[in-house]
Parts: structure tokens; C-alpha cells; sequence
């Protein structure tokens, strides 16, 4: 429990030290923000700097957090210095730099920026890889609140309905007409949920694998699930540390900032609030799989252990820990994070294409044809999920992997900014070059991929790592070079 407590500490501190750092390296000023300069009444608009915040966090505050901080529990104490140092140090300096990079450049999607910093053709990879993603993203935030639902009243069909009709919804209407005016109230179930878990830990105050007994991984090597700690926690726990995803979100957002000023709290704190809700679920999760002496799954005479799903484990600990009612409004809250992502991602989905074709969207009509084929190819993933009984682990582990690829992309287009401005890019060079190396290896070693021995995986992401590195600076080079015969 001490570690997890210090990790609070440190999350909160990392806002007001390394968050501030961070604001000075990009340095806001009071120039008009694209809500001002282009309002438009559906996707540009001025909206109260706290009502940004908390549709921010919602946006980025999936299932992510939740099932992936569960996941990532099971490698032990690991997880949560991952959590912490990952979210202070890459996930909140990405958010932060993606969000103001968006503002500084009209509020245009994730793609655009690539392009403008990287070039046309990684451009043109990241715009399809950004589409299906996000459509991925759109079908798992959809699949996973219904099966927890599901739970409840068992019709996992209905569910799934009434959620994707209200995603079309919240796609096409302005942002203040929906998300605006609902994000407040949603929020306020994720925070209970939040409260009340770690009420719960301070009130049972159970005895937790801590972080200077073991770094190792603790799931035993002949379980089934078992995995290297080294990449495999870093693409479990995604959301709850860095992730690409977030870059998708963000220029929503920047479409409705009144001042550069609040980039902190809106795009830096929103993510360690994530990283809050993340570690709290970590705790909650090693309590279940390793708490002391007894597990919490044994407590609750469950007997599949570290083979529990995670929207099981949902349920099981906050009936046990917060009651029936308090019980339900946690689930709700668990189950209002993906859907708040799963909409989001659907309309971020919307203003990618748009910018793409330079279609304006303040018709409905033209909304409604920029999203028909967003619709159509979610569906269609959303069948084959149902059709297929492993559908949604097969699309949640190729979710984890090109969550972390696009995070490296935009590390890479930041760092590229920083660089091209002559500001400290070091601030992002690092977490770029350890996300690459992450991704690389996994790629390599990965049951689900290629699978290769383990030592030569690693050495083959790192000397991969090393070529995009030594790529990057030679292109930083050409384009410096390229700076001065204009000037």
C-alpha cells in the first residue's frame, strides 16, 4: 500500500513541477485560439475552461485505465511505476504538446500535425492508420460497456443498440448540445467510482506487493497468461500512462479553449487524472490477484485467480467493497468511461476526414456523408466481434499495440517541432525513443505477431530503435540546413 500511496503523491506533484516545466518549454501566450478565430457553432465554440477539462478527461478516459491497469497489475508492483513515471514524464507531455501543437495550428486532427512536422508520405500512413484505429476504438467502446451491462440485465444486443445510437448521435450534433451538457454529469459516476475504491483501500489498508521487494514479474511462468514484463506491461497499460489515442482527442478540445493559459489543467491535468484513476485500479487489482495473506479473489470464492477477466473483476470488487447502490453507480461510472471515449472517437473520426477532403461541417448534411462510412466499417467490426467468441480479446490486444504506435508517431512529430523551434526537445526525444523501442520489441517477440526468441527480439528492437533515431536527426539536420538557405 505505501507504494501506492506514494505514487499519489508523485502524480499529483509531477502536475505542479514537471507539468509547469513543460509549460514553460512550450510557452502559451494570449494570441486568439482557433474557438475564437474560426467559432462555427457545431465543432468550434468557446466553452467554460472547466466543462473543457472534464470532457477532456472523459474523451480520454476509456476502458483503457480501468481494464488495462488490471491487466498490467498482474505483473506486480511494476505496474505501478510504470503508472506514475510514465503519465508524469510521456503520457502528460504528450497530451499537453498535442493539444497546444493542434491549437498553435488551427485546431487541426492528429494527421494534419504529422504531416506539417514529419512529412506528406508519414502523412498519408498515419491518416489510415488514425481511421482504423479510431474505428477500432469506436467498436471495443462499444463491446465493452455492454458486456458489463450485460451483467445486469442480460441482453448484451440491446446494449450494444442503445450505445451505438447514441455515438451517432453525439458524432453529428454540436459539441455543446450533447457531449456540452452531459460530460459534467458522467463525470461525476467516474469520480465516485474513483473515491470510493480508494476509500476503500485506505479503509482495509491490505498488505500490497510493494516496489522495493520486487520489480519482477509475477505472473508464474507456466501460467497462461503469461508474458515478458519488458514490453508487454507497457502495451497492457496504455491509457493509464501514454497514449496515442489521446492525440485523436485533443484537438476537440482545442477547438474550444479561449486561452493557451489553461493547455495545463485541460490537456497535462486531465491526463494525470487519468493516471490517478489508472494507479487506484492497479491497487484495487493487486489486491485481488496478491494481497496478503489472503487474495482478494479467494475472499470472494472466486477461483479462476489471475484468470479472472477484468469487467469481472469490476463487478466483483465494487458489489463486495461499495455495496449494491454503490456497487451500481461504480459500474456506472466504469461503464461511462469507454462510452465517453467510444463517441469522441467516432466524431474525432468525423473531423479527420473533413480536414482530409477540406469539407466544412457546419451543414448536417455534409456531417452525415463524412460519417456514413465511419458508421458502416464500425458496424461491421462490431459483427464480427459478436460473431466471434474471442472477438473482443483479438481486437483488445491489436488495440494495446497500435495504441503505443501512434503515441511513437506523435512523440517523433513533437519532438520534430521542438527541435525545428530550438526548444528542449530532449523532453520528448527520451519518451520517443523508449516508446519505439517498446513497440519494435513487441512486434518482434509478441505471441500474437511474430514471436521470435526473446533475447533476439529485444536487441533487434533496440538496434531498430537506434536506426529511427539516427533517421530522425539526419532529417532534423536536412530541414535546419533547408531553414537557412531561406533565411
Amino acid at each position: 500500500m505505501f507504494s501506492f500511496l506514494i505514487g499519489l503523491v508523485a502524480l499529483v506533484a509531477g502536475y505542479f513541477i514537471y507539468g509547469r516545466l513543460v509549460e514553460r518549454v512550450f510557452h502559451p501566450d494570449q494570441r486568439l485560439t482557433p474557438a475564437q478565430k474560426r467559432a462555427d457553432g457545431v465543432d468550434f465554440i468557446v466553452l467554460p475552461p472547466a466543462k473543457v477539462f472534464m470532457i477532456q478527461f472523459l474523451n480520454i478516459a476509456g476502458t483503457g485505465p480501468i481494464f488495462g491497469a488490471i491487466m498490467g497489475a498482474k505483473f506486480g508492483p511494476a505496474s505501478y511505476l510504470w503508472i506514475v513515471l510514465g503519465c508524469i514524464f510521456a503520457g502528460a507531455v504528450f497530451d499537453y504538446m498535442s493539444g497546444m501543437l493542434s491549437m498553435r495550428n488551427g485546431g487541426v486532427g492528429y494527421p494534419e500535425l504529422v504531416g506539417k512536422y514529419l512529412g506528406k508520405r508519414v502523412k498519408s500512413v498515419t491518416l489510415i492508420f488514425t481511421l482504423f484505429f479510431i474505428m477500432l476504438v469506436g467498436a471495443v467502446f462499444v463491446y465493452s460497456p455492454a458486456l458489463i451491462l450485460s451483467s445486469y440485465y442480460d441482453n448484451s444486443l440491446l446494449w450494444i443498440i442503445l450505445i451505438f445510437s447514441y455515438y451517432v448521435i453525439a458524432t453529428l450534433l454540436p459539441i455543446d448540445k450533447v457531449i456540452g451538457k452531459i460530460y459534467p454529469l458522467l463525470g461525476a459516476a467516474i469520480l465516485f467510482m474513483a473515491v470510493g475504491l480508494l476509500v476503500m483501500l485506505l479503509v482495509k489498508f491490505p498488505s500490497l506487493p510493494e516496489v522495493w521487494d520486487s520489480l519482477g514479474n509475477m505472473i508464474p511462468t507456466d501460467d497462461a497468461g503469461y508474458d515478458p514484463i519488458f514490453p508487454c506491461l507497457f502495451i497492457t497499460i496504455a491509457c493509464g500512462a501514454i497514449s496515442g489515442f489521446h492525440a485523436t482527442q485533443s484537438p476537440m478540445m482545442a477547438r474550444c479553449i479561449v486561452s493557451e493559459r489553461y493547455g495545463r489543467p485541460i490537456f497535462y491535468g486531465a491526463m494525470i487524472t487519468e493516471g490517478v484513476v489508472a494507479l487506484i485500479w492497479a491497487a484495487v487489482a493487486s489486491y485481488f490477484f496478491y494481497a496478503s495473506p489472503t487474495p482478494g479473489f479467494s475472499e470472494m470464492g472466486v477461483n479462476s485467480g489471475l484468470a479472472t477477466p477484468a469487467p469481472n473483476i469490476v463487478v466483483l470488487i465494487t458489489n463486495d467493497w461499495l455495496g449494491t447502490i454503490g456497487g451500481i453507480l461504480a459500474v456506472i461510472g466504469v461503464v461511462v468511461a469507454p462510452i465517453t471515449s467510444g463517441d469522441t472517437a467516432l466524431r474525432s473520426a468525423r473531423l479527420i476526414v473533413a480536414d482530409w477532403l477540406k469539407i466544412d461541417q457546419k451543414k448536417k448534411l455534409k456531417r452525415l456523408y463524412v460519417s456514413l462510412p465511419v458508421f458502416i466499417f464500425t458496424i461491421s467490426l462490431l459483427l464480427w466481434q459478436i460473431n466471434n467468441p474471442d472477438g473482443f480479446s483479438v481486437i483488445w490486444q491489436y488495440f494495446g499495440w497500435g495504441n503505443q504506435v501512434l503515441s511513437v508517431i506523435g512523440l517523433w512529430t513533437i519532438t520534430m517541432f521542438l527541435a525545428r523551434e530550438k526548444k528542449f526537445y530532449w523532453l520528448t526525444l527520451l519518451p520517443a525513443m523508449f516508446m519505439t523501442c517498446v513497440c519494435l520489441t513487441y512486434l518482434f517477440v509478441s505471441k500474437q505477431t511474430f514471436h521470435i526468441d526473446y533475447t533476439i527480439g529485444c536487441v533487434a528492437g533496440i538496434l531498430s530503435m537506434l536506426l529511427i533515431t539516427t533517421i530522425f536527426f539526419l532529417a532534423l539536420r536536412r530541414v535546419r540546413k533547408e531553414s537557412l538557405l531561406k533565411e
